[in-house]
């Protein structure tokens, strides 16, 4: 080869490395779910709503100190019905108390009964929905279970359970969590039954991989944007569960204040001063929108075919 020649070619080294090299692109699920739920302008704005008015329920009562048995201006007229103005952004009640303090209070309470409840409904459903879905030992004992509760109205039973437990948020939630885990369990079940069936799971049993494993790392995965389809549904449902045995008179006692129990003391007032009445109904209708919304988002976005470019 001619010194010329030399000139036009270039000495390379061959590297090994570079056969593994991978050119897609990175992928990270949470990452992908978090781009995805963030792509929504509605969600964003209905989640900002939503922490705003969650932290309101939680610091507001600190600064304000409202009691709902305690009234200190009752024998005071001037402060009774005053309509909603600058100085009292949702005016004064029946006895004068701030109706402003009170509706936080009110929600606080609210939002404390729906989220208990949906974490007690939700953790119950999923485990005991998994072993229901793959094991069919269990699954011919509780496909009976469900049948019969299935067959009662919920709302009958938490009303009985509500009356017969007595009064207080603890009852009320647990009254609420005991007729709804197992509609979440038998959803998980048959979420379980459609996955567990594939390939890879008859693979790993063939392998002796123990049930336990199976089911935490080859099919819990693939439900979590069906647990938090199941949440998003959950939390404004007890919402309005709370707000219904509430008016009923059968949720909380006299002495706890909720949304539910401001809407069935204020019913009254429908018509003569309808902001009694309306601001706790809109705050309700908020909260169960804005969280219906946000959840449903996030449950899609957690979706991994959605996050396929």
């Amino acid at each position: 080869m001619t010194e010329m020649n030399r000139d036009l070619f270039e000495l390379q080294i061959a590297d090994d490395s570079e056969s593994e090299h991978i050119a897609s692109p990175q992928y990270s699920y949470w990452r992908s779910v978090f781009r995805k739920f963030f792509s929504s302008k509605l969600a964003i704005f209905m989640m900002i709503l939503s922490l705003i008015v969650i932290l309101l329920s939680i610091f507001q009562p600190m600064f304000s100190g409202y009691d709902p048995n305690v009234t200190p201006n009752i024998n005071r007229p001037e402060m009774k019905y005053i309509r909603p103005n600058s100085t009292y952004w949702f005016g004064t009640d029946d006895v004068g108390n701030s109706l402003f303090d009170a509706v936080w209070k009110g929600t606080g309470t609210s939002l404390f009964i729906s989220f208990m409840a949906t974490f007690i409904t939700t953790v119950l459903g999923v485990v005991i929905g998994m072993w229901w879905g793959f094991s069919k030992r269990v699954d011919a004992i509780m496909i009976e279970v469900y049948n019969i509760v299935s067959n009662i109205p919920a709302t009958l039973i938490a009303m009985i359970l509500a009356y017969a437990l007595g009064a207080g948020p603890w009852q009320l939630i647990f009254a609420l969590a005991v007729t709804s885990w197992v509609n979440n369990a038998y959803f998980i079940r048959v979420q379980v039954m459609i996955i567990r069936d594939r390939e890879y799971n008859l693979a790993s049993r063939c392998l002796g991989t123990p049930t336990w494993k199976i089911i935490t790392h080859n099919i819990l995965p693939y439900l979590v944007s069906v647990i938090m389809t199941s949440v998003s549904r959950d939390v404004p449902s007890f919402i309005s569960y709370e707000v219904f045995l509430s008016y009923i008179g059968v949720g909380l006692g006299q002495q706890y204040i909720s949304l539910g129990r401001m809407i069935q003391q204020y019913s009254p007032y429908m018509t003569s001063t309808p902001y009694l009445f309306w601001i706790p109904v809109a705050i309700s209708a908020l909260i169960s929108v804005s969280l219906y919304i946000v959840g449903q988002t996030l449950a899609d976005a957690s979706d991994p075919r959605t996050h396929m470019v």
